[in-house]
């Protein structure tokens, strides 16, 4: 039997599907939230988008004109004809072309592009790539991977889930920098995500008519896939990536032993008396809190040190997590970007170092656009009295939770 066959039958068992993946609108909506803000007329390429539940919602949403990508036509006839019975006929075009080939799209002509639960046909380093020259300034690119979440999946779950090549989060978070992006968002996504699909999948293949070429391997794979996921969902998961590109005026990169005395000018000049830089000096004489590798700067264009940010290590409870402190821009580079530009990195490094959780005492109005969230959301609370909204944490790994508790602080920090 020809692999067309078998990939025919794979793609007709899954028509019809509202998705032919994990997913759902919450999720969807999460993403877009993070993805933005947009144009008021965003301009969308949706890749790999099926019957174009994601396109449908981008474009009634988002207002966006979205087109829509996918080698299967019977998927983009089914679009089409929905678009038209939602009023969204003009704000839909249905494109039938091989994701794996953008060439047809000019650079920079998406403010978005979005490839939720297609991009392990071409890999996700591949989608990475191709996918940043089209994207327009201040524009992002949404992707969905399949992920292991644990360190030593089991046999049968690297057997089936194997020929994806699936990496862990920290792995696809450190192909997204190394392919010049960083991260606004890192979702899970929940078993919610995957039981819907899957109940949906299971009935398919119970009524489907397996006398037809390659349908019988197609039900045998649907199931496969159904039971894998029933006997260890545990050992992987899917999660979503809002990415940008990381922006070019500002070179952030762990710092050096050349960079000390302009991280101290750096830090004592952002802050009105000295004690932040003293609290570094003292953060990096405790082998304890200090994590070679998240101390980084922003330089600018002729190498001046811009801005600073550090992580060391703290405890919530009884597990480690990471104290984002201090965060200081020079003078001159402020409300420039250069302080964003080097949270982002140094947050990124941590994610690429398989780091689940970070808190932070900052301004409610700034640190949000980062993805913290307060606190007390998580059951997390300092040892001393601050404003709620003040005190902050965020899960790096895309996890729904953290574990509550209390935040033990460096002794450095004196609280």
């Amino acid at each position: 039997m020809s692999d067309i066959t078998l990939h025919d039958a794979f793609l007709a068992l899954r028509h019809g599907l509202p998705r032919q993946g994990p997913g759902s609108d919450d999720t969807s909506r999460r993403l877009l939230a993070a993805a933005g803000p947009l144009p008021a007329r965003p301009r969308v390429l949706d890749l790999g988008c099926g019957r174009g539940r994601s396109a449908l919602l981008l474009a009634a949403e988002a207002g966006a004109q979205v087109t829509a990508v996918d080698v299967h036509q019977p998927s983009l006839d089914e679009l089409r004809r929905a678009a038209g019975v939602r009023g969204l006929g003009d704000a839909v075009r249905t494109v039938r072309a091989d994701m794996a080939d953008l060439s047809a799209f000019p650079d920079g002509s998406f403010d978005l592009v979005w490839a939720e639960g297609s991009a392990h046909l071409i890999g996700f380093d591949t989608a990475l790539a191709s996918c940043r020259r089209l994207l327009a300034p201040d524009g992002s690119l949404v992707v969905t991977a399949c992920e292991w979440t644990t360190a030593a999946p089991p046999a049968a779950a690297r057997a089936f889930r194997g020929r994806a090549a699936p990496r862990t989060t920290a792995g696809n978070c450190a192909a997204v920098s190394a392919a010049g992006y960083t991260l606004r968002l890192v979702h899970r996504l929940p078993g919610s995500d995957w039981d819907e699909y899957h109940a949906q999948l299971a009935a398919r293949a119970d009524a489907a008519d397996t006398r037809t070429p390659g349908t019988a391997e197609a039900v045998a794979g649907a199931r496969a896939e159904i039971a894998v996921r029933r006997d260890h969902g545990d050992a992987y998961g899917c999660t979503g990536y809002v990415c940008v590109p990381a922006d070019p005026r500002w070179r952030a990169r762990p710092e050096t032993e050349a960079d000390l005395a302009a991280v101290r000018e750096v830090v004592t000049a952002a802050f009105p008396t000295p004690d932040e830089a003293r609290l570094v000096d003292a953060l990096r004489r405790d082998p304890d809190a200090w994590l070679p590798g998240l101390s980084y700067v922003a330089e600018a264009a002729d190498g001046t040190v811009a801005a600073y940010a550090l992580l060391t290590r703290c405890r919530v409870g009884d597990a480690p997590a990471l104290a984002l402190a201090p965060v200081a821009t020079a003078p001159r580079f402020q409300r420039t970007g250069a302080g964003r530009a080097v949270v982002r990195a140094v947050l990124d490094a941590a994610r690429a170092r398989g780091e689940v959780l970070v808190v932070v005492l900052g301004h409610p109005a700034y640190y949000p656009g980062f993805g913290f969230e307060r606190a007390s959301a998580y059951g997390i609370k300092p040892t001393f009295d601050v404003p709620d909204d003040a005190m902050m944490a965020m899960t790096l790994d895309g996890s729904a939770a953290a574990a509550g508790g209390t935040i033990r602080y460096p002794a450095a920090f004196g609280v």
